[in-house]
């Protein structure tokens, strides 16, 4: 992507944001928060557990089809993508998306209540918000009659929160269409005008079970216990000294095994989640747990037989979910930009790390940011979410800026 300088891209911004039909567009967004606010109840409503997103896909897919998008479809792995077409040939195009899941597993109650501005539901703000920016967007273009300057992409993904391991943008990423074609991405997630994340926290997360003949406490008491030799490996990685700068965690979320207090457990497994900005950091813990988890097996299975009928342990250790690390470069064009629109509105751009879904198109050399869909919200991954819509305007009057300087860009590039 042609780096702007930021002088040309605070000009660009406000050239495109004194055009008449900008102004038309943001009047849209002004005069329809009831509207919005409706359509995130709606969304709200239908669960959307990880990997049982398909009924809220099919909403989204309705309301895409409804906003006069182009080649609205549902991709094979879920994903809901429309298009708003540039009326020039376009070899390049913008990606605009936001995550359809929930952490909530299936059966959790739902009942949204909307009282003023504030909508309590469960996702109401992750990411019900960044759902209905989209929507936004898109009837602000329509009502407004713009048409962009290079094709915008409109996705719904699946698979961005925990175990999903951001399936659904990953698999964008492996079709010819987004991998030849993606300009720049702007992921809409949560609630915010003021942040911005340029920085994609890679994370590691693993399985780990260890299997034995279990037994009686008394009877078997020389057979090893696999919840004894796990906490032995969790306690030597706890012993681990960290690396401060680049800042690198790690957290062993579950324990699970045993039956009752007096037998032996025949297996015991732990899940382990690595984080950091570095990736060499993220491969070094890779390697000190299965030294770990290595060398207490091998401590405790001294003398013992291994086999169909012996009493060894046994280990696995499964790779279960892997988000690469990535960082937006502040001398590409989709940063400059992103400066000049927050200078135009009087915003103080703070930039932060996280896991998203623009960790793959980072990871990939794709310039790519998560920004927030304006509002404020809380309770995040708890029953008790909230979202509050006062301010939301300025998030939306954002995302749309940056958006529309986006691909007037990529036109001249």
């Amino acid at each position: 992507m042609v780096t702007t300088p930021a002088i040309s891209a605070f000009s660009r911004v406000s050239q495109l944001a004194s055009d008449r039909r900008v102004h038309k567009a943001f009047q849209w967004l002004h005069l329809h928060e009831q509207q919005i606010m409706r359509w995130q109840t709606e969304l709200v409503s239908i669960a959307a557990p990880p990997f049982g997103e398909k009924p809220r896909a099919e909403w989204l897919f309705a309301r895409f089809q409804e906003l006069g998008l182009d080649d609205v479809r549902l991709d094979s792995i879920g994903n809901v993508l429309g298009t708003r077409k540039s009326s020039l040939p376009a070899e390049r195009c913008i990606l605009i998306t936001a995550h359809i899941d929930t952490v909530f597993p299936a059966g959790t109650p739902i009942q949204p209540i909307v009282k003023n501005t504030r909508l309590d539901a469960p996702g109401a703000c992750d990411n019900g918000a960044g759902i209905v920016c989209l929507l936004a967007l898109a009837a602000a273009l329509q009502h407004a009659h713009i048409t962009p300057e290079c094709d915008l992409i409109f996705a719904g993904n699946v698979g961005e929160e925990g175990e999903g391991d951001l399936r659904g943008t990953r698999f964008l990423y492996q079709q010819p269409e987004f991998v030849e074609r993606v300009e720049a991405h702007l992921v809409i997630d949560g609630a915010g005008h003021e942040v911005a994340v340029t920085e994609a926290l890679g994370s590691n997360r693993y399985l780990v079970t260890l299997r034995g003949p279990g037994g009686h406490s008394w009877a078997n008491a020389d057979h090893p216990n696999p919840i004894v030799v796990l906490s032995q490996a969790i306690a030597r990685l706890s012993a681990i000294e960290l690396s401060a700068s680049p800042r690198t965690t790690m957290n062993v979320g579950t324990i699970e095994g045993g039956t009752a207090t007096n037998v032996i457990p025949t297996s015991a497994s732990a899940r382990f989640d690595f984080r950091s900005t570095a990736p060499e950091l993220l491969i070094a813990l890779e390697v000190e747990l299965h030294r770990a988890v290595e060398d207490a097996v091998l401590a405790a299975n001294k003398g013992k037989r291994t086999g169909k009928h012996g009493d060894a342990l046994a280990y696995t250790i499964e790779k279960i979910g892997s988000r690469p690390a990535g960082i937006l470069s502040r001398d590409s064009t989709l940063y400059q930009l992103l400066r000049a629109v927050d200078r135009h509105f009087n915003i103080r751009t703070e930039t932060r790390t996280a896991s998203t879904d623009a960790n793959i198109p980072l990871s990939l050399g794709v310039p790519a940011l998560s920004i927030g869909a304006g509002g404020t919200g809380g309770g995040i991954h708890t029953p008790q979410e909230w979202y509050d819509a006062k301010h939301r305007e300025s998030g939306l009057r954002r995302c749309l800026l940056l958006m529309l300087a986006l691909a007037a860009d990529s036109q001249d590039a």
